[in-house]
């Protein structure tokens, strides 16, 4: 697996987030301007090629994680880590809303030193504002693997609109975002 920062594709970098459920962060993260890909999968474990299941089952070690490639002459990699920040709650340890246990835990992936020292220095600075009542539990972790998950887990909110995990959880979180950051959606 190739960890570096850039792909072959001339203007194309990469980030990988673990905040939470990834139906949930994958329908956020599509709708950004300068985004080209986003790929649900399992990211900090142990176990090579783990399902589903076996994530769930909580014995792998990995999280529900997301691989975005990303223009970074359109998004900066700051941009994503505002974005990243802002659509979930990083003071709860193995735990987005309703969806517990460590598969969910919050994790910035880094690919190389400046991914890292950006990624430190923006949790310094939220740790400092007071922005949350608690603590940022947030891991920043090296890339050591990214497994993408299943194909049926892929753009799950554009195949699965209507089904009421979609309904109930993703949309009320999309519409909240399109209202924050109507200035980096795509057209």
């Amino acid at each position: 697996m190739n960890n570096d920062t850039s792909s072959p594709r001339s203007h194309t970098a990469i980030a990988t987030f673990a905040n939470g459920c990834f139906w949930c962060t994958e329908a956020v993260f599509q709708q950004v301007k300068g985004i080209s890909k986003v790929t649900s999968g399992y990211s900090g474990g142990h176990v090579p090629n783990p399902t589903y299941e076996q994530v769930c089952d909580q014995n792998t070690g990995h999280a529900e994680a997301l691989r975005i490639e990303y223009n970074p002459d359109e998004i900066s990699f700051d941009e994503l880590l505002e974005i990243f920040w802002k659509t979930h709650d990083p003071t709860t340890l193995n735990r987005q809303g309703n969806d517990i246990g460590p598969q969910y835990r919050s994790v910035i992936f880094y690919h190389d030193k400046t991914q890292k020292e950006k990624a430190e220095a923006y949790k310094t600075m939220l740790d400092k504002s007071g922005a949350w009542d608690k603590p940022i539990v947030t891991a920043i972790e090296p890339l050591k693997n990214f497994y993408p998950a299943e194909n049926y887990h892929q753009n799950y909110y554009r195949l699965n609109g209507r089904a009421p995990y979609c309904q109930y959880v993703i949309k009320p979180k999309l519409e909240k975002f399109e209202k924050v950051f109507k200035d980096k959606l795509k057209e």
